[in-house]
């Protein structure tokens, strides 16, 4: 069973909605969730949101965090969460944000840095993961390490 069979799954059968605010994996995670057929069951939708002004205007994560702490952070990982969730009005909201590389990397926050947020409307839950590889295998890591810890998060609950 794929990891978004898995997720579709655990929503199915506790009768969950979920939606996905996305930055570095540019709709990976939508394009998982969504393989699976009878996803529209529990799947709302998706945003790709790559800029700062598109984090801000479409999921109202607060200047103030992107200022303090930078896109690439818990802080604005779990603003992208809430905000994602409350857009689409699902039970759950997810997301990612960090930085796939080759470039992009700053003081303390190097090429692999990855920010995941989990936002159940009760219970909100960051994560970080630094991954190694290209562009391309970050990103891949990155949707797949979502849907899992998605799907250990809603098995705990």
């Amino acid at each position: 069973m794929s990891l978004g069979q898995e997720l579709g799954r655990i929503l199915k059968g506790k009768g969950l909605t979920i939606s996905v605010a996305e930055s570095l994996t540019g709709g990976l995670v939508g394009d998982m969730i969504t393989n699976v057929p009878g996803s529209s069951a529990y799947f709302e939708g998706a945003v790709t949101t790559y800029s700062n002004e598109s984090k801000v205007e479409i999921l109202r994560v607060r200047k103030e965090t992107l200022r303090l702490h930078g896109a690439v952070s818990e802080e604005c990982a779990i603003e992208m969460a809430s905000g994602v969730r409350e857009l689409f009005h699902t039970k759950v909201g997810i997301s990612v944000t960090g930085i796939a590389g080759p470039s992009g990397e700053s003081f303390g926050k190097p090429v692999g840095l990855v920010y995941f947020g989990f936002d159940n409307g009760l219970t909100k839950v960051t994560g970080k993961k630094i991954f190694e590889g290209d562009r391309e295998e970050i990103k891949k890591a990155s949707a797949e390490h979502l849907i899992a810890m998605t799907a250990e998060l809603l098995t705990e609950s």
